[in-house]
């Protein structure tokens, strides 16, 4: 079975922080690509925001911090890369969908690699940053166990 990432929310904050917030329980990569040709003079505002720490779902084509590792099934693997092929021809130029599904397999295949070995529920959040030699990217990975911990850690104690 393959796992790939769904767009989480814990709060708003996404919707304040990014242009265009991805859609809660939306199929994610790292969308990277996006920022390829970017220089430092291209990160300000929610435009940085979405550089440093934005994942891309892949229906709203919208942001998200945090994404959850989850199964899914090969007709929805297949759609979205359909819907990325689609994206790269309206957005970037791309002949054709049949050309540009290739490099949408390639991209959903990264993403698929970074879930691969988490388990359901795993959290996974991207730092960007430009070097010399283009974009960087760095990923931290949340367990379930931590995940409870942080959450109860920052709503309560075990008093109430």
């Amino acid at each position: 079975m393959m796992k790939l990432a769904r767009a989480i929310h814990f709060d708003e904050s996404d919707i304040n922080v990014f242009h265009s917030p991805a859609r809660t329980g939306e199929w994610c990569i790292s969308g990277g690509f996006e920022f390829s040709n970017w220089g430092q003079a291209d990160l300000e505002g929610k435009a940085r925001q979405a550089f440093s720490n934005g994942w891309l779902g892949v229906e709203t084509f919208g942001r998200v911090t945090f994404v959850a590792v989850t199964q899914i099934e090969q007709s929805e693997l297949e759609q979205i890369a359909q819907n990325l092929a689609e994206h790269f021809v309206q957005f970037y130029g791309a002949p054709s969908v049949e050309a540009a599904l290739g490099v949408a397999q390639t991209e959903i295949a990264h993403m698929a690699e970074l879930c691969e070995e988490h388990a359901p529920n795993t959290l996974l959040t991207v730092a960007r940053e430009l070097s010399e030699s283009g974009v960087h990217e760095a990923f931290r990975i949340i367990t379930p166990q931590e995940t409870q911990l942080e959450a109860l850690a920052v709503h309560g104690s075990l008093d109430d």
